[in-house]
């Protein structure tokens, strides 16, 4: 039996990224968002920048380059397009039975005990976490109209932050959700099937903001407890070293902070002992 052996076709690529156009691309998000990017992420890099390229009709990186020189707008884009949105409601849910059991709970038992609360979530991408706080004080404290409690939500990405202060879901992000947090929680949209908005209730617990955190941070404190998950994994150790002073000095000692689940202030901040995995409080 003959035949002829087909090879599979390489398909050419629409773009080329040189080195010297991935190392330029890197420096700008280094400078403008700390995001530590190593030589193994150039088809990462392609991937994301090329979409803005056909977008904006351009025919080479070289252009875009040139284009973020002058465009304060598009470097906007650019760090959007660069930075990852992997969230859910209640991630690493040991993070928030922690914080029902030893920020709110503690908090409610004494009755002498400030009824202020002011927490942080610093990198919100599309509104999970925030949104996951605030179900977690409203189940826990109930009775809000006595308590003074705010959650700040952050993010670098601004289309990703739009998202989250709108408090749209479809049905599939809310799976990890028991049914009565649906119930209690959501409600759905006429005219949208599937799709689900907070409570108002919820939302009013919470302010969004764009925030770059290798810039100043323009909150005052103290912050009982800070979520900064999931983030400082992109940056290098003097970027991080950097963050973690500014961010001690808005905690007391005992207040807590909680990093993602492949984090560490290992030769990072001797400001905070370790608690449990990725929970820590301030000393």
């Amino acid at each position: 039996m003959s035949g002829t052996i087909r090879l599979p076709q390489i398909r050419e690529r629409e773009f080329e990224l040189l080195d010297g156009d991935f190392d330029a691309l890197r420096e700008i998000i280094k400078i403008r968002a700390g995001i530590h990017l190593s030589v193994g992420k150039k088809e990462l890099v392609y991937g994301r920048v090329s979409r803005r390229l056909r977008h904006l009709k351009l025919r080479s990186f070289a252009e875009y380059r040139a284009l973020l020189e002058s465009n304060e707008d598009e470097l906007v884009e650019f760090c959007n397009a660069m930075t990852t949105n992997l969230t859910s409601f209640f991630r690493e849910s040991h993070h928030f039975d922690y914080f029902r059991e030893q920020v709110l709970e503690p908090r409610l038992r004494d009755p002498r005990a400030s009824r202020r609360i002011r927490i942080w979530s610093a990198a919100c991408s599309s509104g999970e976490e925030p949104y996951s706080i605030a179900m977690v004080v409203r189940e826990t404290l109930q009775d809000l109209r006595n308590w003074d409690v705010r959650i700040l939500a952050t993010d670098l990405d601004t289309e990703i932050l739009a998202r989250a202060m709108a408090g749209v879901y479809p049905e599939d992000r809310l799976k990890a959700l028991t049914r009565q947090r649906m119930l209690t929680h959501f409600s759905a949209i006429p005219g949208r099937p599937g799709h689900f908005s907070v409570a108002p209730e919820l939302a009013s617990l919470i302010t969004f903001k764009q925030l770059n955190l290798t810039r100043d941070l323009p909150m005052s404190g103290p912050l009982d407890a800070i979520f900064c998950r999931n983030v400082i994994i992109y940056f290098d150790k003097d970027t991080q070293r950097d963050l973690f002073a500014r961010i001690a000095a808005l905690q007391r000692s005992d207040d807590v902070l909680f990093l993602g689940h492949s984090e560490s202030l290992f030769k990072v901040s001797d400001d905070y002992v370790l608690q449990r995995k990725t929970i820590y409080r301030r000393v």
